[in-house]
């Protein structure tokens, strides 16, 4: 069984359009150690393919994906 990984911020993007959730991630990431993650809470479709994005272009890790009703979760873990 693996344990959640610890959430250091939680980033929360509900009712914002892309790119602004990516914009408020990639500022967070900035601030936080390699190895923390992030939570991000999002309510916009577009940011699953974003978060995609982002992954391949920056190489920070999505670490878990899902989705409660309207709200999208995304946990990044910092890389480098």
């Amino acid at each position: 069984m693996t344990t959640a990984p610890k959430v250091v911020q939680t980033l929360d993007c509900k009712g914002l359009l892309c790119p602004v959730p990516i914009i408020k991630l990639s500022k967070a990431v900035k601030a936080v150690q390699v190895g923390e993650v992030i939570e991000m809470l999002a309510t916009d479709p577009g940011s699953v393919p974003d978060m995609e994005a982002f992954q391949r272009q920056t190489g920070h890790e999505i670490v878990s994906r899902d989705r409660q009703g309207e709200v999208f979760r995304f946990l990044v873990r910092k890389t480098k």
